[in-house]
């Protein structure tokens, strides 16, 4: 297998399992079971390759592995160039292990054109994992901006009440930033060429060129993020979204923000990265303090939560943001974990809602006593996401705070502040769904988990614990690539410093 494409092949063979959709026929009932299957079996493949990858993966590399390169347009020097290092491994992989624990959760709760939806979260599928191998500028530009197509439609289509309002919402705020982000691109093209790692090796870009191409490529990753105060079309696409929708979008979607900040922002605009770190800490500090507040008012579950990604991502830009090797690794794991947590609150809610019909906070209580099992699984993911130790929210948290703390003690202290903001409203969540009278009967009477429900929590909750209790596993593989990057935006500035 060594010889094979191996990111290629990850990459396009969800477009496999959408060919085998298109070819079913027979009756409604039928086209629609087996899509769900050929996309579950499809999705799996996909995460054995991803699993494949992660096994062969060379810890003490910093440089691109299982690299590939093909002229695409000569005459533009345009190529087909893939590749991944310690900062974007994990984000393949959590892609591609999330993607069947989207479809598993959509398994009964999606009552109309199946088809319609595997298909559109298989193209999805293959557009993230292509933005994380994408090592040429356009060809990251086609990954990062085709997220968009399938992710619109599965809010638009398979959505709530008001799901044309935030689909539009998020397709235009997203859009909107991503063509300043183009424009760049298309300077960066011109002058420097299209290859990331040679524009990061040789590129040489004057400061006052650095700080518009940085504005513009932080218009597109502030948006993603979402960064305060572009933030107000996440609450609305979460509500509205299907489960399948909220757990992608706040899974893997949310990375791509802070993915782009490390491959583009820090590597390439060194200087510009330095000048506009202030704003970037007022910004981090306002999400992580406002959004933890707005949070604790909130009677909607899903909103409650994406909420507190907001505050939550806040962490990942200010350890981006703080240059040195602690905040950097604390931003990445707060990433990774923030994927697995955030998308394992949105099963809950969805567990919840598939058999009550609402949202609503008020609506529930005593959980506990007929959903014993839901209680405690829901109980390790309100942890992780409070950050208690021995789980993988302290360890990003702790250490991005750890990063900020070297950088400006103020900066630090301030956004600690959002740990005891965000200890209350998930606590508070917990009580009041979990814990209390329960509020009416049809709530009193919902089962405990299914087999189903069961087999996509648990392998989550391990996770969670895992990567708390364990975390060299991933701070091993991202610890050369990071120091690489520190490493090498340290070096600039003393040259710099020796030409003077």
């Amino acid at each position: 297998m060594s010889g094979l494409p191996l990111l290629s092949l990850m990459t396009f063979l969800p477009l496999v399992g959408v060919l085998l959709i298109l070819t079913l026929r027979g009756d409604e009932a039928a086209v629609a079971r087996n899509s769900k299957y050929a996309a579950l079996y499809t999705s799996l493949f996909t995460m054995a390759l991803g699993i494949y990858m992660i096994w062969h993966f060379n810890p003490g590399v910093a440089d691109y592995q299982f690299t590939e390169k093909v002229e695409w347009f000569p005459s533009l020097g345009i190529t087909y160039h893939m590749g991944v290092d310690g900062i974007s491994v994990f984000f393949v992989l959590l892609s591609v292990v999330l993607t069947p624990f989207c479809i598993l959760s959509a398994w009964h709760s999606v009552e109309t054109r199946m088809r319609e939806f595997m298909i559109s979260f298989l193209i999805l599928e293959m557009f993230m994992i292509g933005t994380f191998c994408a090592l040429n500028t356009i060809l990251f530009y086609v990954f990062f901006e085709g997220v968009l197509i399938p992710m619109f439609i599965i809010i638009g289509v398979w959505g709530g009440a008001r799901r044309v309002y935030s689909a539009y919402k998020f397709f235009l705020y997203t859009l909107l930033g991503s063509v300043l982000m183009l424009l760049a691109i298309l300077w960066l093209s011109m002058n420097v060429g299209t290859d990331i790692p040679s524009i990061v090796e040789h590129a040489q870009i004057p400061v006052n060129i650095q700080k518009w191409l940085w504005l513009a490529f932080f218009a597109s990753f502030a948006v993603k993020m979402p960064m305060w105060p572009v933030h107000t079309w996440l609450p609305d696409a979460h509500v509205e979204a299907p489960t399948a929708g909220s757990v992608i979008l706040a899974g893997v979607l949310l990375k791509m923000g802070g993915y782009g900040f490390l491959r583009f922002s820090m590597p390439m605009f060194p200087e510009a990265s330095l000048y506009f770190a202030p704003l970037v800490f007022g910004l981090s500090i306002v999400a992580i303090v406002y959004t933890s507040l707005v949070a604790l008012v909130q009677e909607d579950m899903k909103k409650l939560i994406a909420y507190s990604s907001v505050a939550h991502m806040g962490f990942v830009t200010l350890g981006v943001f703080t240059f040195n090797v602690q905040g950097i690794d604390g931003a990445i794991f707060q990433m990774l974990s923030h994927g697995l947590i955030s998308a394992a609150l949105f099963l809950c809610v969805g567990v919840v809602y598939d058999r009550l019909h609402t949202r609503e906070i008020g609506r529930y209580g005593g959980l506990v006593n007929n959903m014993p099992l839901y209680a405690t699984l829901f109980m390790i993911f309100m942890l992780g996401s409070v950050g208690l130790p021995g789980t993988s929210g302290f360890v990003g948290e702790f250490l991005a705070l750890l990063g900020a703390y070297k950088v400006n003690t103020v900066v630090a202290a301030l956004a600690a502040s959002g740990l005891v903001l965000g200890a209350t409203y998930m606590l508070l969540l917990y009580r009041r769904v979990i814990f209390g009278e329960s509020k009416n009967a049809d709530a009193a009477a919902m089962p405990d988990l299914d087999l189903r429900e069961l087999a996509l929590l648990m392998p989550l909750a391990l996770g969670v614990l895992w990567l708390g209790v364990f975390p060299n596993h991933v701070m091993d593989r991202i610890a050369p690539s990071v120091e690489k990057l520190v490493t090498d935006y340290n070096s600039h500035f003393k040259a710099e410093t020796e030409k003077q």
